[in-house]
């Protein structure tokens, strides 16, 4: 039971991580354009994303029991994989990176299995075709993980560049006044949108880990003395129950109203100069891709994506108008995130091994 609240604290510290550290994700081009001061701008992606983490729990079920064998994992990789990706996510925080805290997740998740099961490459689920009634899905870390890595943040800049072709054919006859007086106005329903779509897609990670530990804790027996008053913690079966969704969501909510100005600067200023126009599609492009992502239940970065929808956006300026430099140093931290995390969560578990955990 104390392993659980260990576990619990550090999901419930890593979606506050997670909050802040991607808050940018949602206000930086709001807050680069001047439509909203940064403290308007944290206060409504804090509630967009309060609202967003309770709309669905597709990417949850994804999240605990999609990715890695659950009858294989045990409340010390459960806490490992956590540990692995809130060292990330801090370090990358740190520097200033728009790192993915969903690729770090899974990757310390996978990294902490590998080491529980003595390097047993089973344990991770790759692709699985699932008939559910009339529907057949696709599950696994490939179609899941590694593909919708490489295609959302393509269709984030592809859509974002589409949006922006679109709106300067439309808007050519009319006066950069008038332009900038509509869009300022019309990026505070794009900026909601985005932070609905991001607190839809990333509390839900949280709330699969936290599921995860549930279902392990009852199933290895960690739960069987528990009083009378704990027992709901108890599940037999995976799933997602309304105290994790409530939690995560504050923890979100929360870590979002601490800010991430790092990040936003990064987004915001020096990958490429933005006009309320521009902000509108690339927050626009951004929501699209990973609201459908959610629906599907993907867990995709909200990083990746809105990042490479600013570039689309940019790019249709001229494509000097991206500071190619900092996209470099960004995808560095795209490509190493996996990798690195998988590693972390592997010598957490080997070390939580070696102190009799």
């Amino acid at each position: 039971m104390t392993l659980f609240l260990l576990v619990l604290l550090a999901a419930l510290a890593f979606e506050y991580i997670n909050g802040f550290h991607d808050a940018a994700n949602a206000i930086a081009t709001v807050v680069s354009t001047k439509v909203l001061t940064p403290r308007q701008a944290i206060m409504m992606a804090a509630v967009c994303n309060l609202v967003g983490a309770c709309l669905g729990t597709a990417v949850a079920h994804t999240i605990g029991a999609d990715i890695v064998d659950i009858h294989a994992i045990t409340m010390p990789t459960v806490f490992a994989a956590l540990i692995g990706a809130i060292i990330w996510g801090l370090l990358t925080w740190w520097l200033g990176l728009p790192s993915s805290s969903s690729h770090a997740l899974i990757g310390g998740l996978c990294g902490a299995a590998l080491a529980s099961t003595g390097g047993n490459w089973a344990v991770l689920k790759w692709s699985s075709v699932v008939v559910k009634a009339t529907k057949v899905s696709h599950e696994g870390l490939w179609p899941k993980v590694v593909v919708p890595m490489i295609t959302s943040p393509l269709a984030g800049f592809v859509i974002g560049g589409v949006i922006m072709l679109l709106l300067t054919a439309l808007l050519k006859s009319y006066r950069p006044y008038l332009i900038q007086k509509i869009f300022g106005k019309a990026q505070l329903a794009s900026a909601a949108f985005m932070g609905l779509s991001h607190g839809g897609n990333d509390a839900q990670k949280t709330m699969g880990i936290i599921a995860l530990a549930l279902f392990t804790g009852t199933n290895t027996g960690a739960f069987d003395h528990l009083p009378p008053f704990l027992h709901f913690l108890r599940t037999e079966h995976f799933t997602v129950d309304t105290w994790v969704v409530v939690a995560c969501a504050l923890m979100m909510a929360a870590g979002t109203a601490g800010g991430g100005w790092r990040i936003i600067r990064t987004l915001g200023h020096k990958m490429v100069r933005l006009q309320p126009v521009h902000g509108f599609a690339a927050e626009t492009s951004a929501g699209i891709v990973i609201h459908i992502a959610t629906t599907l239940g993907i867990p995709v970065s909200t990083t990746h994506v809105i990042s490479t929808s600013i570039m689309g956006v940019g790019a249709t300026k001229r494509l000097s108008a991206v500071k190619w430099g900092v996209v470099q140093r960004i995808v560095w931290a795209w490509v190493l995130t996996l990798p690195i995390t998988a590693l972390m969560g592997w010598t957490c578990m080997h070390l939580m091994k070696l102190c009799g955990l």
